[in-house]
């Protein structure tokens, strides 16, 4: 199976209920357009629903940065990429961007996820039939550049006298 480099999601739109006092999408909804694309990257690998239903096995997300760019409206067209940056049995390191599709950056995330046992629920190693589908994907991610936006921090900036 030869997965696409990065990962795009389906096009989506900005809805009503999204739009907040201000007239722009609310911050929060950045991260439902994140969301989907990750649940679509992981069907992708064999981790989405049908594999939390059927095997009690999961993906939780343990940390993320969420950088705003450029504000979306109602009724804006989307798309979210999803590019593996790096993984262990365990985790997965996650970049991401929402771009309008006329091609503007909306906003960029970048995610550590944990591979989750329920029963636990603990995090747990990849079983053997999907770390070949995690390789896959980052091997076709491999060669794409490192994004300038990945590995951020937060920090005030102090201008020295």
């Amino acid at each position: 199976m030869t997965q696409p480099a990065p990962f795009v999601s389906r096009v989506m739109e900005v809805e009503k209920d999204w739009i907040d006092y201000n007239g722009h999408m609310n911050m929060a909804y950045y991260n439902v357009l994140f969301d989907r694309c990750s649940d679509e990257a992981f069907d992708a690998m064999g981790l989405g629903a049908d594999y939390a239903r059927d095997r009690k096995l999961t993906i939780y997300t343990a940390e993320v940065h969420v950088c705003y760019v450029q504000e979306l409206h109602l009724a804006d067209r989307v798309t979210v990429t999803w590019q593996l940056l790096d993984h262990d049995e365990k985790r997965l390191r996650a970049y991401q961007e929402i771009r309008h599709v006329d091609g503007w950056l909306a906003a960029t995330s970048e995610t550590l996820s944990l591979h989750i046992d329920m029963a636990g629920p603990k995090v747990a190693p990849f079983p053997a039939d999907i770390q070949p589908r995690v390789e896959a994907m980052r091997a076709a991610h491999a060669g794409l550049p490192m994004p300038e936006r990945a590995g951020r921090s937060i920090a005030i900036k102090r201008r020295t006298a």
